[in-house]
């Protein structure tokens, strides 16, 4: 182990503006010698990592990756501080290859997918930092999706036709039936529900929205004996607006999404839709 004190590495911070974990060991590679650390921090291209950690990241991508066979798929949200970075060649290849490294290593959650391997002594942390510094930007990993086992798709809107996809939605059907999942898929995209199905919404938040409307209903000055009906009107609302397969169908809205699924012999096993930023 390499001479070095905590004051070394403060001051290896303070210089560079890497983290803490680089500054050790770039000291320890230098052999406490904090000039050449600085050197092997700026050739290793973490310098000012720490610095952006602070910066706000609301721009960026999300992007997808269904298997040939359609049987699973991933979706992955990486943000970045500008749009002119989310629109690099370069951006958008390191959320490929985070994509392509969860649809073959199938994470748990979050903290697993930044603790493993995307490379050879890498961390997708270490892939992120990585990337960080060479673009000079604040990026940041925070979600990904991972869907398998039934029929897989996915749908991608760009909001600028300049700028990489920055709504992602990914579904997963019981069967195969490719024209239910892209226009359901589509809808989900457009309509942000929050739900696949009230099941999904605790008792605790519709009685919640009861109180609240009747609540609403009573300032409103309407009559004693009307209440209970509109209480259930505007529940009802509640539903359509946050459950998926309640909400009136984005192409033909005289019928229900579960009436589209229905219809077409299939269900939708489950979802999730990823907007940059939100």
């Amino acid at each position: 182990m390499a001479n070095f004190t905590a004051a070394d590495v403060k001051k290896l911070r303070e210089l560079t503006g890497a983290g803490m974990m680089d500054c050790k060991k770039a000291l320890d590679e230098a052999e406490g010698n904090v000039d050449k650390a600085v050197e092997i921090l700026r050739v290793k291209g973490q310098k000012g990592v720490a610095k952006r950690e602070s910066r706000n990241a609301e721009n960026g991508a999300v992007v997808s990756l269904i298997a040939d066979d359609k049987t699973s798929g991933v979706l992955v949200e990486l943000k970045c501080e500008t749009d002119f970075v989310a629109k690099g060649d370069k951006f958008v290849a390191v959320a490929d290859a985070i994509a392509a490294h969860v649809a073959k290593t199938s994470p748990a959650d979050l903290d697993a997918l930044l603790s493993s391997e995307i490379e050879a002594g890498k961390t997708v942390q270490a892939f992120v930092d990585e990337a960080n510094a060479t673009l000079g930007e604040k990026i940041v990993l925070d979600r990904f999706a991972q869907f398998s086992g039934g029929y897989v798709a996915a749908y991608m809107h760009r909001t600028s036709p300049d700028l990489p996809p920055q709504v992602g939605v990914l579904v997963e059907l019981d069967k195969e039936d490719a024209t239910v999942a892209k226009d359901v898929a589509q809808h989900i995209a457009a309509f942000a529900p929050k739900f696949l199905t009230r099941d999904e919404i605790s008792a605790e938040t519709v009685e919640n929205e009861r109180r609240v409307a009747e609540a609403t209903a009573r300032e409103e000055g309407k009559p004693e004996g009307a209440l209970p009906k509109i209480v259930e009107g505007r529940v009802t609302g509640f539903f359509k607006e946050n459950v998926l397969v309640d909400q009136p169908f984005a192409k033909d809205n005289k019928k229900s999404v579960q009436k589209v699924l229905d219809e077409a012999g299939v269900s939708l096993k489950r979802f999730a839709r990823f907007r940059v930023g939100v």
